[in-house]
C-alpha cells in the first residue's frame, strides 16, 4: 500500500534530503534527548559515588545506592532509546506501509509519554536525596550531581516534546484515515445527466411523424378541373 503522506510523513520512495532531515523538529528533540542522557548518567557514573573510610562507595544522592541506579538506568535507557529513535526517523520516509507507520507512531508515543514520566520522577527523586545530603568533603562531585538533577528536569521537556509531536502524527493519521474519498460537487453545478447527448426536451417526436404529415399535406392538394 502506498504511505505518501500518511501520518505526517513523506511519498514513500522519495530522496533523502539531509538538509531536511536535521531540521526537522523530531529529530532535534530526540538529538537533545540524547544529549541529556549522556551527561545524567555520564555524570552520576564518574562522580556520582565517594569512597568512604572503610573503602566502600557510597551514592553522593544522601548515601541512597538506589537514587543512582536509578539516575543511570533511566539515562542509559534513554540513551539507547534515542539512537533507536533517530534511526527510526530516517526509515520513517522508507515505509511505505501505512500500518508500518501508524506502529512506529504509536510507539514513538507510548515511549516518549513514558520517559518523559520517569523522567518527571527521577528529578523529584534525586533533588530530594541531594537536599538530605551532607556537602562532601572539598566539594567533590557537587557539580556532576546537581549537574544530573538540571538534565532531568530538562530531559522531562524534550521527552514530552516528542511524545506531543507522535501524538500530532496520529492525530493526522486519524484524519487521513476517515476523510472522504470523493470530491464533493461545486456549489451551483450541475447535475448529472443520465444520457451524454440527453437533451432538455421530455422527448423527441419519432422521425415518420414528419412523413404521415407530408403524406396528408398531399392529400389535401386536388388537380383544377378543366
Amino acid at each position: 500500500m502506498d504511505g505518501g503522506g500518511a501520518y505526517g510523513g513523506g511519498k514513500a520512495g522519495a530522496p533523502f534530503d539531509p538538509i531536511a532531515f536535521v531540521q526537522r523538529p523530531q529529530v532535534i528533540l530526540r538529538a537533545l534527548c540524547l544529549l541529556f542522557a549522556i551527561i545524567v548518567f555520564g555524570c552520576i557514573s564518574s562522580k556520582g559515588y565517594i569512597t568512604a573510610s572503610d573503602g566502600k562507595e557510597v551514592c553522593l544522592y544522601n548515601g541512597d545506592t538506589n537514587a543512582c541506579n536509578y539516575g543511570v538506568g533511566i539515562g542509559v535507557l534513554a540513551f539507547l532509546g534515542s539512537i533507536g529513535f533517530l534511526a527510526g526517523e530516517y526509515l520513517f520516509e522508507q515505509m511505505s506501509s501505512v500500518k508500518t507507520r501508524k506502529h512506529y507512531v504509536l510507539l514513538d508515543l507510548g515511549i516518549s509519554g513514558l520517559w518523559a514520566f520517569l523522567y518527571f520522577v527521577g528529578f523529584c527523586y534525586l533533588a530530594n536525596a541531594w537536599g538530605s545530603s551532607e556537602t562532601p568533603e572539598k566539594g567533590y562531585g557537587v557539580n556532576n550531581v546537581q549537574a544530573a538533577i538540571a538534565f532531568c528536569f530538562f530531559s522531562i521537556f524534550t521527552w514530552g516534546g516528542c511524545a506531543w509531536f507522535a501524538f500530532q502524527r496520529f492525530k493526522q493519521g486519524t484524519d487521513a484515515a476517515f476523510a472522504p474519498s470523493y470530491e464533493a460537487d461545486p456549489v451551483g453545478g450541475a447535475g448529472y445527466t443520465s444520457y451524454p447527448d440527453a437533451t432538455d426536451a421530455a422527448y423527441q417526436e419519432p422521425p415518420f411523424n414528419q412523413q404521415q404529415q407530408q403524406q396528408r399535406g398531399m392529400g389535401d392538394f386536388q388537380a383544377p378541373a378543366y
